[in-house]
């Protein structure tokens, strides 16, 4: 048995698992199902929303650690379901860690196309101006505004960088000048309705729901930056609709 290879099959899967949304404990309850399958005795898993460290000792007596950082990432349910049935055949038939193609796991998940991403963004806004109690003219503006804010999201990436909360604030500005632009265009009755029902596709929701179940689980370290996360993100929309109501007052 190659354990390096094997630890490396590990820390992938371990990566796999935290880039399409799953749990902390998930992600480390199955590399420790994986590894306890293959042999090794008492591995040592520690993951957080950013990492993922696997550390075991071979029958050998050998100490060896791998580590994976992990970018920001969403959720992926259809890889999260990919990753844990692979995980259970691995650990019901154990091959050898050199034939296992889990590279190939994100290749055969079904990705939507940037048209549809983008629909996507106008028809959630869309559909929450009647739940805030505004009119189809109200709807019809927040689709269109819903758009703009998902083009900045979706192409804007080389201008804005990698910076999540400069990204939200300014996508938050742009989401405020288009609602006063077409208001003022005669498209959008309330400007408050618009601006909120835009404002909820750049919510952390995910990510508030995600460090509230951290913490029932116990996993203090990640609930904690998920929270972080959650409140910069709110933050940042505050900041970039402020600018825009601003900026758009001011012209």
């Amino acid at each position: 048995m190659d354990y390096e290879k094997l630890l490396n099959l590990a820390a992938e899967l371990g990566y796999q698992l935290m880039f399409s949304g799953a749990e902390i404990y998930r992600v480390e309850e199955s590399m420790h199902r994986l590894l306890e399958a293959y042999g090794l005795e008492r591995p040592e898993i520690f993951a957080i929303p950013n990492c993922v460290i696997v550390s075991a000792v071979t029958p050998e007596g050998h100490l060896l650690t791998r580590m994976r950082r992990v970018p920001g990432h969403g959720t992926d349910i259809e890889l999260l379901e990919r990753c844990n049935a692979l995980c259970r055949q691995l650990c019901a038939q154990t091959p050898p860690p050199e034939t296992v193609q889990l590279l190939t796991l994100p290749e055969q998940t079904r990705r939507y196309s940037p048209r549809q991403v983008l629909l996507g963004y106008g028809m959630a806004p869309a559909f929450f101006a009647p739940l805030f109690g505004g009119g189809w003219q109200d709807a019809a503006s927040a689709f269109f505004c819903g758009l703009g804010v998902g083009a900045c999201l979706l192409y804007g990436g080389r201008f804005l960088g990698r910076n999540s909360f400069f990204r939200t604030a300014v996508c938050s500005a742009v989401a405020s000048l288009l609602v006063q632009l077409l208001a003022g265009l005669g498209l959008g009755e309330s400007i408050d309705t618009v601006t909120i029902s835009v404002l909820m596709v750049l919510v952390p929701g995910v990510a508030l729901t995600s460090a509230m179940r951290e913490i029932m689980a116990g996993d203090t370290i990640s609930a904690l930056s998920r929270t972080a996360d959650a409140i910069l993100t709110a933050a940042a929309i505050a900041l970039g609709t402020a600018a825009g109501l601003a900026l758009g007052q001011l012209a």
